[in-house]
């Protein structure tokens, strides 16, 4: 299925589940994806995204200038860089520029960032975090749909290597809100309020952070 949003076609998802309702999400790519229940009529689902339409629209909107906004640029930590290849093997991030040798793996330059960037803000969070004696194993990768997990299993907290693209009050946010599942492993009343005992302004965090 596909609809059109200012003269652009674009392509819908529809993922059948045992939900009682409707949910969508727009994805990085600008595929829209609606989750809803089983044996539900299309024209439901129709309704459904007609009565969303505004909302679709405003959120592509907001994607693309974003997608323009990072179009060659290097990003690290909240900043854009321009990109500027070297013949060095290494990355030097000047003021507005990022200087990166043409046969770096940028992929494990941004890990061994994340190691000490991630270490030291989870450290310092743990360390006000007063509803956990224990501390998890910290972890990361790249994951997709996630900014963090945490497992209460295998007592480890993992965090999305993209974060260390982003300004670090979005990593330290994640961070709480994975700490706070170690006593709360839902999103109840209860853990939104804990969340938020840690970082007041969540709401606006994590609302910015699903235009990332």
């Amino acid at each position: 299925m596909t609809i059109e949003i200012n003269n652009k076609n674009y392509f819908v998802e529809i993922i059948y589940k045992d939900n009682k309702n409707m949910y969508l999400r727009i994805k990085d790519d600008l595929k829209i994806v609606i989750t809803a229940p089983k044996n539900i009529s299309k024209q439901r689902i129709k309704n459904f995204i007609e009565a969303n339409i505004d909302y679709i629209a405003k959120v592509i909107s907001e994607k693309e200038k974003i997608k323009t906004k990072k179009e060659g640029k290097f990003e690290y930590l909240g900043k854009l860089y321009d990109i500027c290849y070297t013949n060095e093997k290494k990355i030097i991030l000047g003021s507005t520029k990022a200087f990166i040798g043409k046969n770096v793996n940028i992929y494990n330059w941004y890990r061994k960032k994340a190691l000490d960037v991630f270490t030291e803000v989870y450290e310092n969070c743990f360390l006000n975090f007063k509803h956990s004696r224990k501390k998890p194993d910290l972890k990361i990768r790249k994951m997709t749909g996630k900014w963090g997990v945490c497992n209460i299993t295998n007592k480890t907290i993992t965090l999305n290597l993209e974060l260390i693209k982003m300004d670090p009050k979005y990593l330290e946010y994640v961070i709480y809100h994975e700490l706070c599942h170690l006593k709360y492993l839902n999103h109840s009343r209860e853990f939104w309020n804990l969340v938020e005992y840690y970082v007041p302004n969540y709401k606006t965090l994590r609302k910015e952070m699903k235009n990332v």
